[in-house]
């Protein structure tokens, strides 16, 4: 009876490793087996005025939720959509400019090629979200969660002081997941006392950013260009510069841990 029971147990525990490891992919790679093309990412089963209707209901209480809808494509320019509950909700090419979406929960949500442009998401959570080619060029994401794919999006003169985009080494049983800002455009980027640690930044566009205060330990550089960027209490322990610009920075003798930077030697520096 002993023996059973073990067998069972170790059955059990096998069966749930292999389910963590199912959610550790999925959590990973979204992307993959997903058709972009289909309806449901592509068609919205709301229109904006019963958007609004939602908004008009909700309560600190009880805040609007748009758990899984499909909203892709809709002009939602201008809303407050502050605390409102955007899980797994598709916003494809989404038109949120100027909206309001403070402590907003957008985890797994989808906003690919939405445009954010002014849009406020102070203190938002963006956990697992697929945002590549998303335009948030003067939003504000201070003090967000953001553990999002921004491939190839554009912040330029955005906001993400005081946001953690790095990976919590303490809580990383779904893998690595922190943010992804590989070949994203982060031109006079706010990001003073952001945690950047083990962040993807390689060939991002940080010409003229403000990375005062901000940790990059073990951030990937490679390839970014940092022309001009204000440096001043910058933590670069561990991170990689291969082939990182590092042209005329701003208070590089004021930066920390810079000697334990690797591939100090392969920047960039004229």
């Amino acid at each position: 009876m002993m023996t059973r029971t073990v067998a069972l147990a170790t059955r059990g525990l096998a069966t749930l490793g292999l389910a963590l490891v199912a959610v550790t992919a999925s959590a990973q790679d979204m992307m993959r087996d997903v058709d972009l093309t289909s309806p449901a990412m592509v068609s919205a089963e709301m229109t904006r005025p019963e958007v609004e209707a939602v908004l008009a209901k909700a309560s600190a209480a009880q805040p609007a939720d748009f758990t899984g809808k499909r909203l892709s494509g809709l002009d939602l320019s201008g809303l407050d959509l502050s605390n409102a509950v955007l899980r797994t909700a598709r916003l494809n090419k989404t038109i949120l400019r100027d909206a309001r979406l403070d402590r907003a929960i957008l985890d797994q949500a989808w906003l690919l090629d939405a445009d954010l442009t002014g849009a406020s998401l102070k203190g938002a959570n963006l956990f697992a979200s697929q945002m590549a080619r998303a335009r948030l060029d003067g939003a504000d994401l201070s003090g967000a969660r953001i553990a999002a794919d921004l491939t190839g999006a554009s912040l330029v003169g955005a906001s993400i002081a005081d946001a953690h985009l790095g990976a919590d080494m303490r809580n990383q049983s779904m893998g690595l997941m922190r943010a992804v800002l590989r070949s994203a455009n982060l031109e006079r980027l706010n990001a003073r006392n952001a945690d950047l640690s083990r962040v993807d930044l390689e060939f991002a566009a940080l010409r003229g950013a403000d990375l005062t205060g901000a940790s990059l330990k073990n951030a990937q550089l490679g390839g970014a260009d940092l022309t001009g960027a204000i440096v001043i209490d910058a933590d670069f322990d561990g991170a990689d510069l291969v082939s990182a610009k590092l042209i005329a920075p701003i208070g590089l003798d004021r930066a920390r841990n810079f000697d334990k930077a690797k591939n100090r030697e392969r920047l960039i520096r004229e």
